[in-house]
């Protein structure tokens, strides 16, 4: 009988493994990483927040009621948090002409700095940017399209998953139940990956916003006091922050484009943006090690292994998800005691 139950056991062990391999694979071709991503991060904070929750509110029924209504705030608060950042990214373009102004003003610098070979392929000027820009989305008009349908797409996806993600926060734990073997292996590998999804992902905020407010110092403090102003200084500061949620290369990213718009004011300020940069990189490539090497066991270089394969497989969603599903692999290894 217990031999019986043994390989009963071991059998649900091996269908949940499987089960959670394909739901994984899954979401790339049905594109709901959104749905997931957004599922998740509601998920999260619920949870981190009833503990303070339960000391003002005792009971179950209680409970649960105060659990809803802070699923209902914290769905919300996401959906405003996302309209206010559109605002904001497009506060710099309000002003049509402030906006030609100062593209004007970078595209001349970029002509007077850069190397021929690499100014000829720039715009002379804003018109005849325009100009290419009116041809490309007229040439493209079908890929356009697909970017707005794919975007109401990732919206829709969003709010689902944020409903789903309150919703089974509501679930209050029963019993473990030896009768249902498969459920039970099933609820094991799900708390393993939300648990490496916690770890990843909040702990890829915490660096965002290390790197953010470096960013935002050096932009609004530093470069002032060489009498240096750095335009679109509020959207690289946005630009900053959502890179940043891509370990290793999103700093790349915000790098290139601080880097670039530097060296298109002077070549002083080009400079100064390098050693702030190469500082930032340093110190962002130290806080990455410590939170990888403390929370999952993995170096850099591994991260970014597991985003390669993922980028060449499923594109850039895979490079989003390749950090999760890589501290879930490791996860699930170190608990069968293989590595």
């Amino acid at each position: 009988m217990e031999l019986r139950n043994f390989k009963k056991q071991n059998m649900c062990e091996a269908v949940s493994y499987l089960l959670i391999f394909f739901a994984l694979m899954l979401i790339f071709p049905l594109r709901l990483l959104p749905c997931f991503l957004a599922g998740f991060i509601v998920y999260e904070t619920i949870l981190a927040l009833t503990p303070w929750v339960g000391r003002l509110v005792k009971g179950p029924l209680a409970r649960w009621i105060t659990i809803f209504f802070l699923a209902v705030i914290i769905v919300l608060a996401l959906a405003a948090g996302i309209t206010k950042l559109i605002g904001f990214l497009l506060h710099d373009f309000h002003s049509t002409a402030a906006f030609h102004a100062a593209a004007s003003k970078l595209l001349e610098d970029a002509q007077n700095t850069l190397s021929p070979v690499v100014a000829r392929y720039l715009p002379a000027d804003i018109d005849e940017l325009q100009h290419q820009a009116m041809a490309w989305l007229r040439e493209h008009l079908i890929i356009v399209q697909t970017l707005g349908r794919t975007a109401a797409h990732t919206v829709a996806t969003m709010l689902i998953g944020m409903l789903l993600g309150a919703i089974i926060s509501l679930r209050i734990s029963d019993s473990d139940n030896n009768d249902a073997p498969l459920k039970q292996a099933l609820l094991r590998r799900l708390s393993r990956l939300a648990a490496s999804f916690h770890d990843v992902v909040f702990a890829q905020i915490k660096v965002a916003l290390v790197n953010t407010l470096l960013t935002c110092g050096f932009l609004y403090a530093i470069l002032p006091m060489f009498g240096l102003h750095f335009p679109f200084a509020k959207t690289v500061i946005v630009l900053t922050f959502i890179a940043g949620l891509l370990p290793v290369i999103g700093n790349l990213i915000s790098n290139t484009v601080i880097l670039l718009i530097g060296l298109s004011i002077s070549l002083q300020a080009a400079l100064i943006a390098l050693i702030f940069l190469i500082l930032v990189h340093k110190l962002e490539y130290f806080i990455n090690a410590r939170i990888f090497g403390t929370r999952i066991n993995a170096k850099t270089w591994e991260i970014l292994l597991a985003m390669l394969v993922f980028e060449s497989a499923f594109g850039l969603a895979g490079v989003v998800a390749a950090p999760v599903f890589y501290a879930y692999l490791k996860s699930e290894l170190r608990h069968a005691r293989l590595i």
